[in-house]
């Protein structure tokens, strides 16, 4: 209880100074309850409203897949460069140490995998994602393909609405749809979907006409890495991604694939939030090496 012996009347009201009312940093935020702004502002740097997340999901799909075969050995390494981490509730508890103090994007779907068709998912319990103090959940929408469009469309608003009533964001992730083409157009509408659904993120792939998709989405856009790339090839795809408007890259294979996984990773990173150019970024890279 304050101490009643000493109250003072106060004089300090700043009359005539208006407070401040500032828009949120990232697009399409501003009007988030406080909890949901705070977890958004782990993932995406406040300074430069951009994040390089690092993903390492793979195998709740794929298994030990190459680059993911002991976590500990090839990605707790990585932890300290990355801006967020992408990863299933599984490896994160058993592997991912919580000293590392970083926010994280866990995978919220499961229930297939590439040995039958993908997409039949569930998502899990929210208070999975509470107890993990997740800083946001994904989930996978497959925009296109007839037989998961609906329940993954209805799997991310159900997210959404679990989402809200604790305060995590949700991520909106695209799969490519079977009978649609990776351009502007299917991934403009992807992506839109997603953010027309609730998703405060929504991560796609890049393509030619990236500013259109871009532009139509009201919230902020990471970028897939894809399947791996040269090294100069990943990060002339990180500038492109940035220059066109996206909010940092979500990176897989591109980084815990390449021959130097560390110093790839600095390097996006400074391609993102430094805006340094292709070249020069992989020349930080062979200089790390």
């Amino acid at each position: 209880m304050a101490d009643l012996d000493d109250i003072r009347e106060g004089k300090s009201y700043g009359v005539g100074v208006a407070q401040a009312s500032d828009g949120f940093y990232l697009k399409g935020s501003n009007n988030l309850d406080w909890g949901m702004k705070d977890r958004l502002s782990r993932i995406f740097n406040p300074a430069t409203g951009k994040s390089v997340m690092l993903a390492f999901d793979h195998g709740f799909i794929m298994g030990p897949t190459s680059g993911v075969e002991r976590i500990d050995l090839t990605i707790t390494p990585l932890i300290e460069y990355a801006d967020c981490l992408m990863c299933a509730r599984g490896v994160l508890r058993a592997l991912v140490p919580p000293t590392s103090r970083k926010p994280v994007c866990l995978r919220a779907d499961a229930g297939s995998t590439i040995l039958t068709e993908l997409n039949h998912n569930v998502v899990i319990d929210i208070q999975d994602a509470v107890k993990l103090n997740a800083s946001a959940i994904a989930v996978m929408v497959a925009i296109g393909d007839q037989s998961t469009e609906a329940e993954t469309v209805a799997n991310l608003y159900n997210a959404v609405d679990a989402g809200l009533a604790v305060g995590i964001p949700v991520m909106g992730v695209t799969a490519v749809g079977k009978d649609m083409a990776r351009d502007a157009r299917y991934f403009g509408l992807a992506s839109r979907v997603c953010a027309e659904n609730g998703a405060n993120i929504v991560k796609t792939y890049y393509t030619e006409g990236f500013e259109k998709v871009v532009a139509c989405c009201p919230v902020p856009i990471v970028i897939a890495g894809g399947k791996k790339l040269p090294e100069l090839e990943a990060l002339e795809l990180a500038y492109m991604a940035i220059q066109s408007g996206a909010a940092g890259v979500d990176m897989g294979r591109n980084v815990f694939q390449s021959d130097k996984p560390a110093a790839m990773i600095q390097a996006v990173s400074a391609v993102v939030h430094k805006n340094m150019k292709p070249a020069d970024a992989f020349q930080m890279f062979n200089d790390l090496k």
